[in-house]
């Protein structure tokens, strides 16, 4: 049966209706609020902002050490609770740990070297830096919770969740951004702050949620240790996986940045968040219903080469028109959109859109080494990209050229992310082939 023949499915449509709502609200508003908060703050302020959501990307991928990605194929309720409490102790852990680091550093006498983090260089360095732990704490239990709810396909509650930490948050930015504010320490810390509100309030939400739900409480210490051998194949291998995925995503704000113009890095930061930004909403809502749909398919041995095959096909026909036209005119959509000193987005807005539109499809698929317990061959793929990626950025440290550095830094992405869903399309095939011994037609 075709992907379009399961849509209609009322279940189906229910669940990606629920998921893709929450984030279209979650999303399309945060794009409003950019309309307003690109003539609110300077290039720089968004420069700074993405370098310091950078290191929380980063760091969330740790605080959890990928546990929460167990849950959803955990083979029963008790173990997938036990596995969520393992991923939130690591986390509360993490969180400290890095307050402590933070608090030690900004103790430390000043030498004159610039720390690690840009921020504690600069003016109010001192707030952005204690908004990281709260953060990564935020985004770390957001992600178990999620999970949890993900697997009994509550999807509603997460989609809810998404609206209001996006709504909390853009309201608290718009808020520090006033221009009353401008030569305060509100102003200084408004969007990394404002972020935090809005995690918070999601977080909340979430946890609320789940009081509702039949959750076991019972859960022992020897079953929390079992759990934890059992799925150890996720902080073995999809915690390097995603660590270097997203070490080598964010070199331009976690190196490039420190000897690039911070104007030129926020021009890099508005035009990569709103090419990706439509992107994530398609690629969170698909990946977490079919992660689901497909690993429960798989665990009964029905076939799923038709309905994956099929996801590709349509998905890619319906966006091509669109990212021609955002690659044709990007001044002009950026000029307008958020004010004439952002019309210089339209050079990386085109520098990325290939890369864009592959991983479109390629992320949506990448919960397929975790079906089949491929991370291992995964994280090579990782490897290489971070490889690619770090030559890209060397190259525009040493020729002082960002621009060039930005472009060389897409086409990798662009690269690898197309060998990426080759090999995910591959497993399906080898699927079907080992299980059915036969090859389906997929006309």
């Amino acid at each position: 049966m075709s992907l379009i023949k399961k849509i209609r499915d009322s279940k189906f449509l229910k669940d990606g209706a629920a998921l893709i709502s929450g984030n279209v609200w979650a999303q399309g508003i945060a794009f409003a609020a950019y309309l307003i908060l690109t003539r609110l703050f300077s290039r720089e302020d968004i420069g700074i902002y993405n370098i310091f959501f950078s290191y929380i990307e980063v760091l969330v991928i740790v605080s959890t050490c990928k546990y929460e990605m167990a849950v959803v194929v955990c083979d029963s309720e008790r173990e997938s609770v036990a596995v969520s409490r393992i991923a939130l102790r690591i986390n509360t852990i993490v969180s400290v740990a890095l307050l402590t680091v933070i608090l030690i550093l900004a103790l430390l006498p000043r030498t004159g070297v610039p720390l690690p983090f840009p921020v504690f260089n600069t003016s109010g360095s001192f707030g952005v830096a204690m908004l990281i732990p709260p953060m990564v704490f935020f985004c770390g239990t957001s992600r178990v919770y999620t999970a949890l709810l993900n697997r009994r396909k509550d999807f509603k509650p997460i989609a809810f969740s998404e609206a209001i930490g996006s709504t909390s948050g853009v309201m608290a930015k718009l808020l520090f951004g006033l221009p009353r504010l401008a030569d305060s320490l509100l102003h200084t810390v408004g969007l990394p702050l404002g972020t935090v509100i809005g995690k918070a309030a999601s977080n909340v939400n979430l946890r609320l949620r789940l009081h509702k739900e039949d959750i076991p409480h019972d859960i022992s210490k020897g079953e929390r240790r079992a759990a934890a051998f059992k799925h150890r194949n996720f902080p073995l291998f999809t915690l390097p996986k995603e660590l270097v995925n997203s070490l080598s995503y964010n070199l331009p704000f976690l190196w490039l940045a420190q000897y690039a113009d911070k104007a030129e890095v926020g021009l890099f930061a508005l035009a990569l968040t709103f090419t990706f930004r439509p992107v994530n909403i398609f690629n969170t809502a698909f990946e977490k219903l079919l992660y689901v749909r497909i690993a429960q398919k798989t665990r009964a041995g029905e076939s799923i080469k038709k309905e994956i095959f099929h996801f590709v096909k349509y998905l890619n026909l319906a966006a091509i028109p669109l990212f021609a036209i955002v690659f044709c005119f990007a001044d002009t959509i950026f000029g307008i959109l958020f004010g004439g000193k952002w019309a210089g987005c339209g050079y990386y807005v085109r520098c990325l859109i290939p890369w864009t539109f592959i991983s479109l499809t390629s992320t949506s698929l990448l919960f397929i080494a975790n079906v089949f317990s491929r991370q291992r061959t995964e994280f090579f793929f990782y490897l290489l990209l971070f490889a690619l990626r770090a030559g890209a950025v060397l190259t525009g440290v040493l020729s002082g050229n960002f621009r060039l550095a930005i472009l060389l830094f897409s086409i990798a992405g662009a690269v690898v992310s197309m060998a990426i869903l080759a090999w995910c399309l591959r497993l399906v095939s080898l699927f079907e082939a080992k299980t059915f011994h036969s090859e389906d037609n997929l006309d």
